[in-house]
Order: structure tokens, then C-alpha cells, then sequence
């Protein structure tokens, strides 16, 4: 870690909502090899924050995300999600995937409230508390919509509070907005940073944006180029909130910042690709 992003690290909590302690991860290759995908890989969040994680494709960003919501078991270290160690799912976090997680045979209505439901509520206050979350996200006339007739901004919206609906302590975010285009994905972000600062939940959030990552987060938290993935960096985001995506990049501390950054990250980024190339 730079002595820059050392400087600007958070100390260390006992009651961080996610605590990665040293974890390792690997996969067993067919042909019997051993594939070793994040190495010591140290990470907290605290209960309230928003940290977005950076790094080249393929270097274990959305791994990560995966041991945190414990659909991966690290082959070393541990992790702890509010000072408890996580041994099965992370029934406190809500994943929000990239691709859609629509049932195309439901409403939006029903994909809302589905969750819910299936936890036993019964159907007419599940469907009440889903209108209130589609008005909150803007689809509140879009109820008895199918998810084919829906934008993919709209369907990112029914996304978001078909994940929000049951009050996670904690949002996992795998790049959610990245098949959008431009000016989709920033009324989404600012759509996200409105939601959030209603109650601040902690956050980890998967992009490969950097002007993304500055514009919606606390932290900036840099991954190496695998094969074994490193954090190695970790900058704090000193820019004020609440926070308008498009003002904000043109705040001249937000330019200081990325250029900061992407002295770490270009490096990675062009390893990542030098890597990808030697293997085709």
C-alpha cells in the first residue's frame, strides 16, 4: 500500500459491519491445479459507510463480494459481519447483482414484494409496503408493469427495492449499474445516494468506473491484477455531501483525487490486460 492511501486508511474498528481478516481465496482448476484468485486480502466497513472497491478485470472484486455475502468460503482467514463470524449466508446483507434478478413472469409489483412474502408476510401488506417502495424509487405508476416493458434504468429501479424492501443492514453491489448508459447510470447514482442517506447503511460496492466509485463513496479501496489479488490501496473521499453526481466531478478536489488514484490503478489496469493477452 502507497504511503498515501496508508495515510488516508480508516483505523480499525471491533464493531465494522464487514471485516475481512486476511482472506485468501481459490478455486481448484480441472486439471487439478490450484487457481489462487485474492491473497490476505484486509478490508473493513463501518456500520454507515459507502466504500467502493477498483481494480482490472478479473482481479477478484466481485469475489470479494461474494465471501462477504457468504456464498464463498475463503480458503484462509475469516470474516466477521457486526463482530459475529460469518459461517453460512449473510442474512444481514442484500446483493444487488449486474444482471437483472427479475422473474419475467412477475409484475414489478410482485418482484417487489416477492421477498416479503416468501418470509411469511402476508400478501396484502407485502404488496402495500412494495407500492411505497416503487413510489420511492420513481415506478410508482409502473406497478402492474412486466419487466419486459420496463427501460433498463426502470428494471435497475425495481431491482433496487426488491433488495431494499427488506432492510438489509448491508447492500452488496456487483457493478448494478453497468450495463446502463451514461446518463441512466448517473440518475441511478444519484437515485442511490438519495436512498442511502435516508439511513446509511453500510455499503461495498463492485465498479470498474473510478469516476464512479469517487462520486458515490466514503473510500476507494484499489485491487491489484491477479492471479493472486492484493488490496493495495485505500483512499478516503473528503468530498462533501449530500452529493450531485454531475457537480461533483466538476469539484476541482475530485479531479486531484482521481488523478491520484488512477497513478495506482493505471499501472494494474494495464497488467491485468498484459495478462489476459499472454494467455489467449
Amino acid at each position: 500500500m502507497s504511503e498515501t492511501a496508508a495515510a488516508t486508511a480508516p483505523a480499525r474498528t471491533n464493531d465494522a459491519a464487514i471485516a475481512l481478516n486476511g482472506v485468501d481465496v481459490a478455486f481448484r482448476l480441472a486439471d487439478g491445479g490450484v487457481y489462487r484468485a485474492v491473497q490476505s486480502a484486509t478490508l473493513e466497513v463501518a456500520d454507515g459507510e459507502f466504500v467502493a472497491i477498483v481494480g482490472p478485470t478479473g482481479c477478484g472484486k466481485s469475489t470479494l463480494l461474494n465471501i462477504a455475502a457468504g456464498l464463498l468460503a475463503p480458503a484462509a482467514g475469516h470474516v466477521d459481519i457486526f463482530g459475529q463470524a460469518l459461517a453460512t449466508l449473510n442474512r444481514q446483507a442484500g446483493y444487488l447483482f449486474q444482471a437483472d434478478a427479475l422473474f419475467p413472469w412477475k409484475t414489478a409489483l410482485e418482484n417487489v414484494a416477492i421477498g416479503p412474502e416468501t418470509a411469511g408476510m402476508p400478501q396484502a401488506e407485502a404488496r402495500a409496503r412494495g407500492k411505497d417502495w416503487l413510489t420511492r424509487v420513481g415506478l410508482g405508476a409502473f406497478g402492474d408493469r412486466y419487466p419486459h416493458m420496463l427501460s433498463g434504468g426502470q428494471r435497475k429501479r425495481v431491482g433496487l427495492a426488491q433488495v431494499l424492501i427488506r432492510d438489509p443492514k448491508i447492500l452488496l453491489m456487483d457493478e448494478p449499474f453497468g450495463p446502463l448508459d451514461a446518463q441512466t447510470r448517473q440518475i441511478m447514482g444519484n437515485l442511490l445516494l438519495d436512498l442511502w442517506s435516508a439511513d446509511r447503511k453500510a455499503v461495498l460496492f463492485v465498479t470498474h468506473d473510478l469516476e464512479e466509485a469517487i462520486a458515490l463513496s466514503d473510500r476507494v479501496v484499489i485491487m491489484s491484477a491477479g492471479p493472486s489479488a492484493r488490496i493495495i490501496g485505500d483512499w478516503r473521499v473528503k468530498l462533501a455531501r449530500p452529493r450531485d453526481i454531475a457537480e461533483i466531478k466538476l469539484d476541482p478536489a475530485f479531479h486531484d483525487l482521481h488523478r491520484e488514484i488512477w497513478q495506482m490503478l493505471k499501472s494494474e489496469v494495464i497488467k491485468g490486460y498484459q495478462q489476459a493477452e499472454s494467455r489467449t
